[in-house]
C-alpha cells in the first residue's frame, strides 16, 4: 500500500526502471494506465498515543490529514464522504492541503513517468466529485474507477434485479462528472450466476437490455471478467473456472470498454481472446455500440450488436435465421459462438 507518494521504488524495480517500461510501451503504441490509491496511505510515524497516523516523505502530512470518523487511527480532518478502509489511514479529501499536494503528485506522475492515465483504487472511499478535480487538472486520455462492493442476494441466491448495485457505481460516475469510468462490477457478478447456475435469462434486465452498468451508461462501463483482485494470487472472487472464454465472448462484443485479464492474455486462451478482439475491431464495436437482444433463455443468451455482428453463449441452441442478410461464422468455441455480416 502507498506511503511515501513520491518514492517509486519497489521490490519490482526502481523508478528508472519504471521510465524505461513506460517509454517501451509507448513506443510499441501501448498507453499506460498508473494504479493511484488516493483513498488511503500507509503512515510512516506514530503520534504521542502510539497510534500510526504521521506522514513521512515530500508529502509530510499529519493527523489532519486523516478523516475524523476513521475508528482507528484518530484523525483530526471532516467525517469521510465514502466507506471506510479499515487497514490504513483513510485521507481527508475535504482539506484543501491534501488535494493540492495529490493535484501536484499525480501530475508529476503524467510528466515525469509519463503516465497516460489512472486505475482508481477503491473509489467507494471518497466522493466523486474530488475525483472530477484530479481529473480535470491531470487531463489523463482514459481513466477508472473501482467502485467494488457487494451484489444483491435473497437468502444466497443472487437477485436478478440488480439495479440498486449498478445505481450506486453510476452514481460515482455522476459524481465524477464523468471524467472517469468504472469497472461493471455489476455484470461480472452476474456473469458469475448466469455461468454457474445456467440461468442465461440474468443477461436481460427488466427493460430487455443488458443488467450491468453497460445497459445504463456503456460509455462509462469497463468490463472486465478478472482481475489481480478478483483472480490470480489472491483469488478474492474468481470467475467461474472453465467458462472464461463465454464471458470473453460476452464482454468483447458487447458495448462498454471491456478490459483482458494479464494472465489470460498469456494462456491457453490466447488465441481465442486474440480472435474475439479482431472481430471487435474488424466490425469497429465500440463502447457506445447498440445491442439488442435476441434470446436469454435457461440455457442461451444470443444479441444482435450494431446490427452488424451476432453473439451467442451458452450450451443452448441457436442460429441466426438466413435472409436477406448473409451471417457468417467469425469465431467459436465450447458454448459460444459469433457471427459476421457478409453482404450477398
Amino acid at each position: 500500500m502507498p506511503s511515501d507518494l513520491y518514492n517509486l521504488n519497489s521490490r519490482y524495480g526502481t523508478i528508472d526502471q519504471l521510465k524505461v517500461l513506460v517509454k517501451k510501451l509507448h513506443e510499441v503504441g501501448i498507453m499506460v494506465l498508473g494504479d493511484a490509491v488516493l483513498n488511503h496511505r500507509c503512515a510512516q510515524f506514530k503520534n504521542q498515543n502510539g497510534v500510526w497516523n504521521i506522514f513521512g516523505g515530500r508529502l509530510n502530512w499529519d493527523d489532519r490529514a486523516i478523516v475524523a470518523d476513521d475508528p482507528h487511527f484518530q484523525g483530526r480532518g471532516n467525517k469521510s464522504s465514502g466507506d471506510n478502509f479499515h487497514a490504513a489511514p483513510n485521507i481527508d479529501h475535504s482539506q484543501e492541503f491534501v488535494r493540492k499536494d495529490i493535484r501536484e503528485w499525480m501530475n508529476w506522475l503524467r510528466k515525469e513517468i509519463g503516465y497516460d492515465g489512472w486505475r482508481l483504487d477503491f473509489v467507494r472511499g471518497f466522493w466523486g466529485g474530488y475525483v472530477k478535480d484530479y481529473m480535470e487538472s491531470t487531463e489523463p486520455y482514459f481513466a477508472v474507477g473501482e467502485y467494488w462492493d457487494s451484489l444483491s442476494y435473497t437468502y444466497g441466491e443472487m437477485d436478478h434485479n440488480q439495479d440498486a448495485h449498478r445505481q450506486r457505481i453510476v452514481d460515482w460516475i455522476n459524481a465524477t462528472n464523468g471524467t472517469a469510468g468504472a469497472f461493471d462490477v455489476t455484470t461480472k457478478g452476474i456473469l458469475h450466476s448466469t455461468l454457474e447456475r445456467c440461468e442465461y435469462w440474468r443477461l436481460s434486465d427488466g427493460e430487455g437490455k443488458p443488467p450491468g452498468v453497460m445497459g445504463w451508461w456503456p460509455s462509462r462501463a469497463v468490463t472486465f471478467i478478472e482481475n489481480h483482485d478478483t483472480g490470480s494470487t489472491q483469488g478474492h472472487w474468481r470467475f467461474p473456472s472453465g467458462k472464461e472464454m463465454q464471458g470473453y465472448a460476452y464482454i468483447l462484443t458487447h458495448p462498454g470498454t471491456p478490459s483482458v485479464f494479464y494472465d489470460h492474455i498469456f494462456s491457453d486462451y490466447q488465441n481465442e481472446i486474440s480472435a474475439l478482439i479482431s472481430v471487435r475491431k474488424r466490425n469497429t464495436i465500440n463502447c457506445r455500440s447498440r445491442v439488442t437482444i435476441i434470446k436469454a433463455e435457461r440455457d442461451v443468451y444470443a444479441a444482435i450488436v450494431d446490427e452488424k455482428l451476432i453473439m451467442k453463449i451458452g450450451p443452448g441452441h441457436y442460429e441466426p435465421t438466413t435472409g436477406a442478410e448473409n451471417w457468417s461464422v467469425a469465431v467459436e468455441g465450447r458454448d459460444y459462438k459469433v457471427w459476421e455480416l457478409t453482404r450477398k
